[in-house]
């Protein structure tokens, strides 16, 4: 069984302000696949973490779009996030229903998705790829 992990993150500085999303896509065997973040302009931090999400799955789509894995986990340190994509929380905010829909359009393209909320701690390199990119003009 091919399953990839992915673990996205996004950030604000101000909340909205300027912000970045960012994303680590893992192989099977754990191996780092690809790592990107990108500043987005204005956004609060739940568009980030949305986009995150969003951006690796087309990623994710975009490259393997013939042989795409028959499971694909996305961690996230949002717990926001993770429970809205996985239908436990309902969206109120209307750019997040975009960006909700968008993704589970990718969803149904890829598959099998699990979301996983997990502790900061766990996703420091994707933080700090998101801020790595906050900090370049």
């Amino acid at each position: 069984m091919k399953k990839f992990v992915i673990f996205t993150d996004g950030a604000s500085r101000g909340n909205p302000g300027q912000a970045a999303s960012g994303y680590i896509i893992k192989t099977n065997e754990g191996v780092v696949w690809v790592e990107e973040a990108v500043r987005l302009g204005v956004a609060t931090n739940n568009e980030a973490e949305y986009t995150a999400v969003k951006l690796a799955l087309q990623r994710l789509a975009h490259d393997f779009s013939s042989d795409l894995p028959s499971v694909v986990e996305i961690k996230t340190d949002s717990q926001l996030v993770a429970r809205q994509l996985a239908g436990i929380y309902k969206i109120k905010n209307p750019k997040l229903k975009v960006l909700f829909e968008e993704i589970k359009k990718l969803q149904g393209d890829i598959g099998k998705i699990v979301y996983t909320h997990i502790p900061r701690q766990e996703n420091y390199l994707t933080d700090r790829l998101v801020n790595q990119a906050l900090d370049t003009q």
